[in-house]
């Protein structure tokens, strides 16, 4: 089905008659998808787009497996995958290299889903868990775990980063409420707790043991390098519940989109489904904070270039969580290259690099549009 919207080609909306095939042309090529418990309506670039970035997220991370100290040919990474190759080769590849190939599929896509949420709830490309300040969050309970209680395996720095995340959540949003939350509010809100919360992580890092204060500084830095088997099985299975809860929200997301007052026509609980959002955005960037650290930017950056490249008028979580997906890998595959000639450096000191420019050129585009719209 093909149609106009909104300076498209000429000939507008147009429905077919209800003699007709009772089809209405939206502007773009569409595939409904019908069973006996729900029906969907999927756009053809969207899927197409969608699946050709998961494609190339799974071609960088399987390529970014033959980088390391021992180099292996795509040949020896192939044969290892399949049970054929030596001993030596399959223990490289499946039990110190896969887990960070998929960790970098995972993160990346929860990051993107993240960032996909908080920008339709703000209705602001700004709106992501790193910059409202979740990400701080998570961070300072892992420093008071860590440092304070003494407390750095596994389990204690998931929990501490999970609970910081919500708790800081919880809080912003308190503080951003006034007869509803408003994006931007909520967002200059979350800058100034992360701010709050940065100075606290610095005073804690100071006062520490030098070689604490380096763990926490270490693990601050995000690198998804460090994860194993024992820590990515736990975590995949809760990154699988998070992305259900964000499938069965998706809808009452786009509703919301709409405007408070269109989505309550249509059934939608508005507080109850933003809180829900809320919690499942925060989830996101607290597992992924838990497991690797604290990695900036992706959240921000992969749903608004996911939009532009679907061409679609609002945030998709797929696309946005295939995007962030390609994002992540290659950035580690970027840091691999790096270390061959360098020195190894964490995947979350490059997204942070990389994605500040990025910032920048969205506040010169934001400043430009409000000025524009001021005239």
């Amino acid at each position: 089905m093909r149609g106009d919207i909104s300076g498209n080609p000429p000939g507008g909306v147009r429905s077919v008659d209800a003699r007709g095939s009772g089809a209405v042309e939206f502007g773009y090529a569409v595939r409904a998808v019908r069973c006996r418990w729900f029906s969907v309506r999927i756009g053809v670039r969207q899927a197409t787009v969608t699946g050709v970035l998961f494609l190339t997220a799974v071609t960088l991370a399987l390529v970014a497996i033959r980088f390391g100290e021992y180099a292996l040919t795509i040949g020896d990474v192939v044969a290892a995958l399949t049970g054929s190759g030596a001993d030596f080769h399959r223990m490289i590849v499946v039990e110190w290299r896969l887990p960070v190939a998929v960790a970098a599929l995972v993160f990346g896509a929860l990051l993107g889903i993240g960032g996909a949420i908080f920008q339709s709830l703000t209705r602001n490309p700004l709106g992501s868990p790193d910059v409202i300040g979740f990400d701080a969050g998570s961070y300072t309970a892992v420093v008071l775990s860590i440092l304070v209680l003494g407390k750095g395996g596994y389990w204690s720095v998931a929990g501490a980063a999970i609970v910081g995340g919500l708790g800081t959540a919880f809080l912003v949003y308190v503080l951003a409420y006034r007869r509803g939350v408003q994006g931007f509010r909520l967002i200059i809100v979350g800058i100034g707790v992360s701010a709050m919360l940065g100075s606290i992580n610095a005073y804690l890092i100071t006062r520490a043991d030098l070689s604490d204060a380096m763990t926490v500084g270490f693990w601050g830095a995000g690198s998804i390098s460090r994860v194993t088997w024992s820590s990515m099985v736990p975590s995949l299975f809760i990154a699988a519940v998070i992305a259900l809860a964000a499938a069965l929200l998706a809808p009452a997301l786009r509703r919301l989109e709409l405007g408070d007052d269109a989505a309550v026509t249509q059934g939608t609980r508005v507080h109850s489904v933003r809180l829900a959002l809320l919690v499942v955005g925060v989830a996101t960037a607290a597992l992924v904070t838990a497991a690797a650290g604290p990695i900036g930017f992706i959240a921000l950056i992969a749903p608004q270039l996911a939009r532009r490249l679907t061409r679609s008028p609002g945030v998709g979580m797929l696309p946005a969580a295939a995007m962030g997906a390609v994002l992540l890998a290659a950035a580690h595959f970027l840091a691999l290259l790096v270390a061959q000639s360098y020195r190894p450096i964490p995947v979350g000191l490059l997204t942070v690099c990389l994605g500040g420019l990025y910032l920048i050129w969205l506040l010169v585009q934001e400043s430009r549009r409000q000025y524009g719209a001021a005239r």
